[in-house]
Order: structure tokens, then sequence, then C-alpha cells
């Protein structure tokens, strides 16, 4: 059985970084303890559940002072523990969803005949909605989250190492995913969590350990201790608190002129038929459960899919004599002025090797100046709290400095119209308030902004309007 996880003055920094991602770190954890682990963004949470899981190589960065499992370097000894990423696409090897969550099993040697009867188990633990032989290609977001937690689940692990499971859930879904790890931890599992859904997750753990931006532990102890006695600094320094809400960001003008219209717009069977406008000086939310074609609505609206069925239009305002044309079908450089678009994995939109370039690059694509393209690129920089990392490559950021860099380079061509996927994703209390302080700003200007979330305190802290969509009638399992 897997004994005490333990951290001896541990540090890492990833290659060709200035700064560390962790350090200073001392913490013990024991068997079968369930830890929320907390912290600011970039405090470090994903590289140190990186290291426990033995997934940082020796030649990836620099190490300092020691991880153990067991007294063992987790490199060493793998078979034991079992993680689910903050992107669950990274963990997708198979095809077919059935063979995916087969793969580890196989790759283990457990016997053929337990292994299907293990992936079922898995399956329905996580509420999986699809038979064991669904593309995994054609799952979104929040079933690739789901399908990734069955097959850790399936491994029978002894440490398990959960990075945002609910991440990019529905709220129905998250909570089916709750229960499948609390069903599924027994008294013996070791539990490591990383949640920004802190009083969701609270039910699951029964210690919660903080860690300082700076390096080493910030608070440690029972939820009740480290609340009641630290609960309104660490809100103060980003940490998502229970029962601090952050207040609304109302609109301070009624919304504008029409900027885009759908019209039976879908994409079968992704996708069914949807009407909706878009207008300028109003934050429009679109709802719904995974799998209802929310990411694909925004790629259609955003001018990046071709529409299988219906169309979409956009106003002499937004296209000028384009109007006529279908924004899919507009030169790149137009389309990136006049409708930016921030997708649901930031790493799709990286295609540069530093978060400067990659602020840049479209601005300088629309025919700026370098003084003019500097000085937008370090107004966003200062802005979304990335300045230290201007010359870092946007690979090795975290997952929520990677999503404020995909909002930024949306940002730094001034688009017209902002359509965001999930744009909250792995922020602290303090980053999302000043992303929700950001795009309330640009309604208010006059930009038109869409945004697709199952964030629900985003929504009533920024959205005028909301559009529910609906699972397609060809998607429902049977």
């Amino acid at each position: 059985m897997v004994g005490a996880v333990e951290l001896r003055g541990f540090g890492w920094r990833h290659a060709g970084r200035l700064a560390w991602a962790v350090r200073g770190l001392d913490l013990r954890i024991e068997r079968g303890e369930r830890v929320l682990l907390l912290g600011p963004s970039g405090a470090g949470k994903s590289t140190l559940l990186a290291a426990l899981a033995g997934l940082l190589a020796e030649d990836s960065g620099e190490q300092e002072g020691t991880v153990e499992i067991d007294g063992l370097d987790p490199r060493k000894d793998r078979e034991r523990v079992g993680i689910v990423f903050q992107d669950p696409e990274t963990q997708l090897v198979m095809s077919r969803c059935g063979d995916d969550v087969a793969f580890g099993l196989e790759n283990r040697g457990v016997p053929a005949t337990e292994i299907w009867p293990r992936v079922d188990e898995a399956l329905r633990r996580v509420g999986f909605p699809y038979h064991r032989d669904r593309p995994t290609a054609a799952l979104s977001g929040g079933e690739q989250q789901r399908l990734a937690l069955a097959g850790a689940l399936a491994l029978r692990p002894e440490l398990l190492l959960l990075d945002e499971p609910t991440a990019n859930l529905d709220p129905a879904g998250a909570a089916l995913v709750r229960e499948a790890v609390a069903r599924s931890v027994d008294a013996d599992t070791t539990l490591i969590l990383v949640e920004h859904r802190v009083a969701e997750a609270l039910p699951l753990v029964d210690r919660v350990v903080v860690l300082a931006p700076g390096g080493g532990v910030r608070a440690d102890g029972t939820p009740e201790a480290v609340f009641g006695a630290h609960g309104d600094a660490l809100a103060a320094e980003g940490v998502w608190v229970p029962g601090r809400p952050v207040p609304p960001r109302r609109g301070t003008a009624p919304a504008g002129d029409v900027l885009l219209t759908a019209d039976r717009l879908g994409l079968p069977p992704r996708l069914a038929a949807v009407d909706l406008t878009v207008r300028a000086g109003e934050a429009l939310a679109v709802l719904g459960p995974n799998g209802a074609g929310k990411s694909t609505l925004a790629l259609l609206l955003g001018g990046l899919l071709k529409p299988g069925t219906g169309r979409v239009a956009a106003s002499t305002e937004l296209a000028g004599a384009d109007a006529r044309t279908a924004p899919h079908r507009w030169r790149a450089p137009a389309l990136t002025r006049r409708i930016g678009s921030v997708f649901q994995d930031p790493e799709h939109q990286f295609v540069t090797g530093t978060v400067f370039d990659e602020l840049a690059l479209g601005p300088r694509r629309t025919g700026r100046t370098e003084p003019e393209v500097r000085a937008t690129v370090d107004g966003l920089l200062e802005r979304l709290r990335l300045t230290r990392l201007a010359r870092a490559n946007p690979y090795t950021l975290s997952g929520g400095e990677a999503r404020r860099l995909s909002v930024a380079t949306a940002l730094a061509t001034a688009p017209r119209l902002l359509i965001c996927d999930e744009p909250t994703f792995g922020q602290d209390r303090r980053t999302w308030r000043e992303l929700v302080d950001l795009l309330a700003e640009l309604r208010d200007a006059g930009h038109g902004l869409v945004t697709v979330t199952h964030d629900t305190e985003f929504v009533d802290a920024l959205a005028d309007r909301r559009v529910l969509l609906d699972r397609p009638t060809a998607q429902v399992p049977s």
C-alpha cells in the first residue's frame, strides 16, 4: 500500500524559465488522507501533482529538495498512482471510449477477463452517458473529462491525483464526478484534489493545504480551521473561499445594434439548429449540458467553422463591405480584427515560442507599427498579471496563466466582437475578478461579448442575457 507522501524543500523550475514553478515546499500527507490543494493561480499546484505522479522528467527542468512516496522517487513507481490532468484531451489515446479506459489496464497486465468489467464499472461510476464504442473524437470537453477520470479509476489507484476534475462540466455532470470520487476513494486511498469549486469539493476532503505563490505552505489544517483563521486573508490573496461571493458587474447602458445573427445555425450531429442575435454592448452567456454543442456554436459564430445548416450573418457595423459574406469566408486578418475567439483549450491557440510574441502576433498581422504593438502587448501583460512571464514559453504556463494568455491574444487586435469558451477556467479569485472586470469594460465600451460557460458565478456577475442549448436529439444516449 502507498504510505506517506513527503516533500522536503521541494522545488521545480521548468527548463527555460527564470522563475520557479514551486519552491521550498515541506509537506507530509499520510495514507488515506483526503487533501484539497489550494493556492493562487501560478502557485504550483499542477506542478506538484505532476511531480507526485512521476511525470517531471529529469531533463525537463531543475529540481531542488526531494519528493517521495513510500520513500521512493515517484518516477520509479508509477504503478499505484492515478492522475487526471487539467486538460483531459492530453490523456485520451484511443479512438473508442472503452478502449481508452482499457488502455491503462492492458499496460499494467490486468487479466483479460477482468478488463471489460472494470471498464464498464468505471464508466458507470462517472456517469458516462455513452456506450464504450463511442468515438473519443465525438466527445465534448466535459465528456472527455469524465472519460479521463474513468480511466484513472479503472486502475484502482492507491494515490489518486485530480487536477480540477470538474472544470469543464455542467453542474449535473460535476455532481456525478464528485459522487464518483466519493464512492471510489476508500479508506486506504490517498486523495489529493485541486479544485476551484471549493464549497462543492469540501465534502470530499478532510484537510486543506494552501500553497503560497512565493513558495512553501500558506495554511494547512481542517477546512474549518483554515478558512476560519485565514479566510479573509486568503480571499484577498486570490484563493476561493466559501461564503465570500464576488459582486456582479452589471451593464451601464442598454445593448446597441446587432453585430451578428444566427439563423437556424447548426452542425449535425454536434449542434442542433439555433437562432440568436449578438448585440454591441451586451454580454451573452451560452449555457447548456455537456454535449449540447456550445463549443461548436462558438466556433461557428467566430467564423472558424463552416455551418452545416442555416447561416451566420454579420452587420455592416461589424463587417463593413464584407457584410454580405459569411464570417467563415473572411480573410484571416479581417476576421481577427472583427471577431476574437478564445478556445476551450488554450494551447490550441498558441503558435509562437514566447508569451510576448504570442500577444504581438495578431497586432503585427493587422499592420500596426512596432511601438504600437509593444504598447498593446505591455498593457495586456500588466492587466492580466503576465508581465513576469513575457519571455516564457506559453506551453510551460499553469492552466490559469494559459487561460489568461488565450484571452489576451484575442483582445490584442481589439475586435468588436469577442467569443470566449470557458474564459474563467483555472482562475483564482483575484484573476477571476480581473477577467470579469476586463470583459465588463469591453462590454460597457460597446463591444459584443459571447461566453460559453458552466461558471454560474461568472454568469451572475456579468451576463445581460442567456441562451440555453439542449443536447441534440441525435446525441441522446440509448
